[in-house]
Protein backbone atom coordinates (compact mmCIF):
# COMPACT_ATOMS: atom_id res chain seq x y z
CA UNK A 1 0.00 0.00 0.00
CA UNK A 2 1.29 3.50 -0.92
CA UNK A 3 1.81 5.27 2.44
CA UNK A 4 2.32 9.07 2.60
CA UNK A 5 6.19 10.46 3.71
CA UNK A 6 6.58 11.33 7.28
CA UNK A 7 8.90 15.34 7.34
CA UNK A 8 8.70 14.99 11.01
CA UNK A 9 12.44 14.85 12.20
CA UNK A 10 11.04 13.63 15.72
CA UNK A 11 10.32 10.32 13.93
CA UNK A 12 12.79 10.12 11.77
CA UNK A 13 15.76 10.81 14.01
CA UNK A 14 14.40 7.59 16.35
CA UNK A 15 16.70 4.46 16.24
CA UNK A 16 14.49 1.93 14.69
CA UNK A 17 13.66 -1.36 15.99
CA UNK A 18 14.93 -4.58 14.54
CA UNK A 19 13.07 -5.97 11.55
CA UNK A 20 11.46 -9.55 11.79
CA UNK A 21 9.91 -11.71 9.14
CA UNK A 22 6.59 -10.45 10.24
CA UNK A 23 7.38 -7.16 8.82
CA UNK A 24 7.11 -8.21 5.14
CA UNK A 25 3.74 -6.63 5.37
CA UNK A 26 6.10 -3.22 5.81
CA UNK A 27 8.94 -4.13 2.94
CA UNK A 28 5.51 -4.26 0.54
CA UNK A 29 4.54 -0.74 1.42
CA UNK A 30 8.36 0.68 1.24
CA UNK A 31 8.58 -0.91 -2.14
CA UNK A 32 4.75 0.55 -3.34
CA UNK A 33 5.53 3.57 -1.99
CA UNK A 34 8.83 4.54 -3.92
CA UNK A 35 7.65 2.84 -6.75
CA UNK A 36 4.47 5.64 -6.77
CA UNK A 37 7.43 8.53 -6.26
CA UNK A 38 9.00 9.75 -9.69
CA UNK A 39 12.82 9.29 -9.28
CA UNK A 40 13.01 7.86 -5.81
CA UNK A 41 15.84 5.05 -5.81
CA UNK A 42 15.75 4.02 -1.92
CA UNK A 43 13.28 4.38 0.81
CA UNK A 44 13.55 3.42 4.70
CA UNK A 45 10.76 2.50 6.87
CA UNK A 46 10.65 5.60 9.60
CA UNK A 47 10.27 7.48 6.24
CA UNK A 48 6.72 6.37 6.30
CA UNK A 49 6.14 6.29 10.08
CA UNK A 50 7.29 2.89 11.14
CA UNK A 51 10.02 2.32 12.94
CA UNK A 52 11.39 -1.01 12.19
CA UNK A 53 14.69 -1.48 10.67
CA UNK A 54 13.52 -2.21 7.15
CA UNK A 55 15.04 -0.42 3.99
CA UNK A 56 14.45 -0.98 0.41
CA UNK A 57 16.45 0.50 -2.61
CA UNK A 58 16.94 0.03 -6.55
CA UNK A 59 19.70 -0.86 -8.47
CA UNK A 60 21.55 0.79 -11.47
CA UNK A 61 18.85 -2.17 -13.47
CA UNK A 62 15.88 -0.90 -11.71
CA UNK A 63 15.64 -4.16 -9.68
CA UNK A 64 14.26 -3.85 -6.06
CA UNK A 65 15.98 -4.97 -3.10
CA UNK A 66 14.99 -5.06 0.35
CA UNK A 67 16.83 -5.18 3.31
CA UNK A 68 16.01 -6.05 7.09
CA UNK A 69 18.19 -4.82 9.52
CA UNK A 70 21.31 -3.59 7.81
CA UNK A 71 24.31 -2.48 9.42
CA UNK A 72 27.38 -1.20 7.61
CA UNK A 73 30.69 -3.41 8.65
CA UNK A 74 33.24 -1.54 6.84
CA UNK A 75 33.83 1.57 5.03
CA UNK A 76 36.40 1.98 2.90
CA UNK A 77 37.57 5.29 0.53
CA UNK A 78 35.76 8.06 1.92
CA UNK A 79 34.87 11.02 0.15
CA UNK A 80 32.28 13.90 1.26
CA UNK A 81 29.07 14.80 -1.15
CA UNK A 82 25.71 16.17 -1.50
CA UNK A 83 22.56 14.20 -1.10
CA UNK A 84 18.98 14.69 -1.51
CA UNK A 85 16.18 12.83 1.10
CA UNK A 86 12.47 12.27 0.04
CA UNK A 87 12.20 13.21 3.89
CA UNK A 88 13.81 16.89 3.59
CA UNK A 89 13.89 19.28 0.95
CA UNK A 90 17.46 20.73 0.89
CA UNK A 91 20.49 18.89 -0.03
CA UNK A 92 23.04 18.12 2.87
CA UNK A 93 26.78 17.19 2.76
CA UNK A 94 27.88 14.15 4.06
CA UNK A 95 30.36 11.68 4.07
CA UNK A 96 30.27 8.64 2.24
CA UNK A 97 32.45 5.31 1.37
CA UNK A 98 33.03 4.44 -2.18
CA UNK A 99 33.13 0.83 -0.61
CA UNK A 100 31.17 -0.86 1.68
CA UNK A 101 30.86 -4.09 3.69
CA UNK A 102 27.35 -4.84 4.72
CA UNK A 103 25.78 -7.26 7.29
CA UNK A 104 22.07 -7.77 6.51
CA UNK A 105 19.21 -9.83 6.85
CA UNK A 106 17.04 -10.80 3.40
CA UNK A 107 13.44 -12.33 3.60
CA UNK A 108 13.81 -16.23 2.36
CA UNK A 109 10.75 -18.52 2.53
CA UNK A 110 9.01 -17.30 5.48
CA UNK A 111 12.45 -16.82 7.54
CA UNK A 112 15.62 -13.81 7.92
CA UNK A 113 18.32 -15.37 6.38
CA UNK A 114 21.45 -12.93 7.21
CA UNK A 115 23.75 -12.35 4.15
CA UNK A 116 26.95 -10.29 4.31
CA UNK A 117 27.94 -8.37 0.89
CA UNK A 118 30.24 -5.98 -0.44
CA UNK A 119 29.03 -2.55 -2.39
CA UNK A 120 30.34 0.04 -3.96
CA UNK A 121 30.05 3.41 -5.86
CA UNK A 122 26.16 4.93 -6.05
CA UNK A 123 24.79 1.63 -4.70
CA UNK A 124 26.99 1.63 -1.27
CA UNK A 125 25.76 5.56 -1.14
CA UNK A 126 22.26 4.88 -1.50
CA UNK A 127 22.53 2.07 1.72
CA UNK A 128 24.54 4.14 3.75
CA UNK A 129 21.61 6.92 3.71
CA UNK A 130 19.04 3.90 4.30
CA UNK A 131 21.50 2.55 7.28
CA UNK A 132 21.54 6.08 8.95
CA UNK A 133 18.05 6.55 8.07
CA UNK A 134 17.74 2.63 10.44
CA UNK A 135 19.26 4.23 13.30
CA UNK A 136 18.19 7.85 13.49
CA UNK A 137 20.67 9.49 12.10
CA UNK A 138 19.10 12.84 9.85
CA UNK A 139 21.32 13.65 7.17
Amino acid sequence: MIKELVHDDAILSQPCEPATAEDAAIAQDLIDTMESIDDAVCLAANQIGVTKAVAVYKDDNDQVHVMYNPKMMLGLGAFKCEERCLSHEDAHKVTRFIKIKVSYDELVDGALKNRRRDFTDWEAQMIQHMIDHCNGKLV
